[in-house]
């Protein structure tokens, strides 16, 4: 089990208690972690990202959507290894008050921040913020729901069956 208050959390740990792999696994290191209250994350930003081919190859930023799923995946990071040890997975299902303030380009380390505020059996409301070199350049509250792994399969298996 891990300590209530950690200091980091690397890539190894990381890909230990996530499901997201490359190319979608877009926090790098954790570098704060208090369980049950707050988590800080990093994702550093190169322009080997995939989706700069198309977005904008001249111009490339970050697409909102990423840097929204960023911010839910260090969010989660504070549920996933007591998700994990119960056979269950953190979703995004929702999102509130979110705004784009600057963009965020190839080169930029973004720093993210969240904190639980309001958790109810298995649904957490979080506030998160997108810093880069200490400029908001997102925020917004997420809610992450923790279900059990085999539900999703069978949700997944019973929409296959459907079409």
């Amino acid at each position: 089990m891990l300590d209530r208050k950690i200091s980091e959390l690397n890539i190894c740990d990381l890909l230990d208690i996530m499901p997201h792999r490359y190319p979608f696994l877009l926090v790098d290191k954790i570098v704060e972690f208090e369980i049950g209250k707050r988590v800080k994350g990093i994702k550093n930003v190169t322009i080997n990202e995939p989706y700069f081919t198309g977005h904008f190859p001249e111009l490339p930023i970050v697409p909102g959507v990423m840097i929204l799923e960023s911010m839910a995946q260090v969010a989660g990071t504070l549920l996933l290894k007591e998700a994990k040890e119960s056979g269950e997975i953190a979703m995004l299902i929702g999102v509130d008050r979110v705004k784009f303030r600057k963009v965020v380009k190839p080169g930029d380390q973004m720093n993210i921040q969240a904190e639980l505020i309001q958790r109810k059996s298995s649904f957490c409301k979080f506030k998160s913020n997108v810093y880069v070199d200490n400029s908001l350049v997102a925020e917004g509250e997420l809610l992450i729901v923790l279900y059990k792994e085999e539900s999703i399969r069978d949700l997944y298996t019973s929409n296959s069956d459907n079409r």
